[in-house]
Parts: C-alpha cells; structure tokens; sequence
C-alpha cells in the first residue's frame, strides 16, 4: 500500500502500510512453519541434551518432567552426583514420579575418587533398569555428563544404554561440559550460556530458585 493510494490522512495511511507490510510478512512466515510442521512426520522417544556453564539446566529437565506428568506418562529420575533429598523438584514432582537421588555430594566434598566411582555404578544401575524398560516414557538422567567426563562411569556402556533404549522413550540428560560422543547421538542439545550469576554477587541458594 503506498500512500497516493490511501485516502486517510498521512498520520492513518503510514500506521495501515506498516500493518500491510506486517500481515504480509505474517502471511510468509506461516506458509513456512506450516509446511515445516506438515514435513515432520517421524515420532521416536527423543535424546536431549542440556549442556553448558549456566544456570537452568536441571531446571528445565523438571521443567520437562512436569510436561509428561501432566499428560499422564510413566517418568524415571536419576540425580548422580547431588545428595541432598530436601528439594522442591523432588518435594513435588517426587510425588509423581519415580526419583532416586543417587550422588554423594560434590567431588570436591567427597574428595574420594574411588568412592565417587562406587556411587556412580549404583546410581547407573538404576538407571540402566530404566533405560531397558518401555515403561518409562520419560527418563531424566541429571548431571550423568560429570560421570562421563571424570571416567566415572564407561562411555561406551553409557552410549550403547541410550542409543538401544525402547524406540518411544524419551531421555534428558543435564551436566556441565557434556562429550562430543553424546552430543553426536543425541537429538536436541541446548546450551545454557553463563552470562550472570547471584552466587557471585554474596547471594547464597535459595529454596524455590536455587534448591
């Protein structure tokens, strides 16, 4: 729409361009998501990685969880390395689902390679009994990259557990500084970048943002 051919005063005639150039745009935009939307005909369990320095990564995990609880699916948790029980994730979304907090506590606290090693093997045998069940359509294996990356645990076994999972169960994987061998195999892989952080600004973790 130019202006020699609208019939309001400049003012109107300037606001109903932009309002065309708008919907036209709109009206581009959709055709693609559309035909995007109608090209993705496959459906398998998924491999979802959340990676990265910054905070949210566990956070979004359960933020995942919730999602399936509410459409009434079967959901599996792991926590590896955390240790403490008194959560609000697990507090709630324990009730609902089934979670096992599995770690000892930071490596720097343990400050014992050997039993990091033994406490990781007992929580990957849970969640390997997970990851061979159809039943569970949702697994969440928190922080297992830390696993990965101290060679806590093997890679390979790892990777052969998640690629020959049930072909419908769906898996998310958090922690820091995930492998490029689980990056490849993986479907989606989000990045949490740090940019800022209250913890370094003195303010301790706080129950309902932190914990």
């Amino acid at each position: 729409m130019s202006e020699f051919e609208c019939d309001l005063p400049h003012a109107s005639c300037e606001e109903a361009s932009r309002d065309a150039r708008h919907a036209a745009r709109m009206t581009r935009k959709k055709a693609l998501i559309d035909a995007a939307i109608a090209a993705a005909t496959d459906e398998h369990g998924l491999l979802i990685v959340i990676t990265g320095n910054g905070k949210g990564k566990s956070t979004s995990a359960f933020g995942t969880v919730a999602r399936a609880l509410g459409h009434g699916m079967k959901v599996g948790v792991v926590q590896f390395i955390k240790s403490r029980t008194d959560t609000g994730e697990e507090a709630f979304l324990g009730q609902h689902a089934e979670w096992h907090v599995t770690g000892d506590g930071f490596t720097w606290d343990t400050q014992n390679r050997e039993q990091d090693i033994a406490t990781a093997e007992r929580g990957w045998a849970i969640a390997a009994r997970m990851l061979g069940d159809p039943a569970y359509q949702l697994v969440v294996l928190d922080e297992l990259t830390y696993l990965l990356s101290y060679g806590y645990l093997d890679s390979d076994t790892v990777l052969d557990a998640l690629a020959q999972r049930p072909p419908m169960q769906h898996v998310v994987v958090t922690g820091r500084a995930a492998p490029d061998a689980l990056i490849e195999l993986a479907d989606t892989v989000s990045i949490i970048a740090d940019e800022k952080h209250a913890f370094r600004a003195g303010v301790k973790a706080q129950p309902g943002i932190d914990l």
